[in-house]
């Protein structure tokens, strides 16, 4: 991705972080039939490799596994919160008017070369991880274990897993690094202000530098 030096994130925990804050990614490839996507929950390893390993799973009816199974290079989404950014938040508008609309976003992308498996023990191991993954929390969480078994049985038959140590990672926090420290206190607080999570979520993550705090 374009990523410039004063956004560029690579701080390998502050990047394995921003992955696992990101619920679903989207898994793109290249292969026979062109580009695929699949919108996917994951599971990272941080301790597998240099850069950490991504384990998940795709319905077998869908063509995309063929793709890592043939050996394409993988690249993973993670997108995190973003927002729009009003050139009315910046102070420097009404002093020289030389402002255009941009958008503030967190984002990481993953590469690597992934192997494909169908071992039901396996598979049932990674859709157990995942399910205790997204159930903790609940006040009566779902498990694998509470569906028949035979039923389960049919489900991991038709799926496919993957794991994909990554072989790079490219991370980027554009929260106006570029403005003066005046345009970006006028960038959160008008984030802040807003009703939208997603902006409010970004403005927490810009300090102000004006703050005496």
């Amino acid at each position: 991705m374009y990523n410039p030096k004063a956004f560029a994130v690579e701080d390998l925990p502050q990047l394995h972080g921003m992955m696992n804050n990101c619920r679903l990614a989207v898994l793109i490839t290249h292969g026979e039939h062109g580009l695929q996507a699949s919108h996917l929950p994951l599971l990272l390893d941080t301790q597998q490799g240099p850069n950490g390993s991504l384990y998940g799973h795709m319905a077998r009816a869908n063509p995309q596994w063929r793709d890592l199974e043939a050996g394409a290079e993988a690249l993973v989404v993670f997108a995190g919160a973003d927002a729009y950014v009003s050139p009315g938040f910046y102070p420097s508008k009404a002093e020289h008017g030389k402002v255009v609309p941009t958008w503030n976003y967190l984002a990481v992308h993953a590469y690597g070369t992934a192997e494909v498996f169908s071992d039901p023990h396996r598979l049932r191991n990674l859709v157990g991880a995942l399910t205790d993954r997204h159930e903790s929390g609940r006040a009566q969480p779902w498990t694998i274990d509470d569906a028949p078994a035979e039923y389960i049985d049919s489900m991991l038959r038709a799926i496919v897993g993957f794991a994909l140590p990554i072989q790079r990672l490219e991370g980027k926090r554009k929260l106006s690094q570029n403005r003066s420290p005046a345009d970006v206190s006028g960038v959160r607080n008008g984030l802040a202000a807003s009703p939208a999570p997603q902006d409010q979520m970004l403005a927490r993550l810009m300090p102000d530098p004006l703050s005496k705090e």
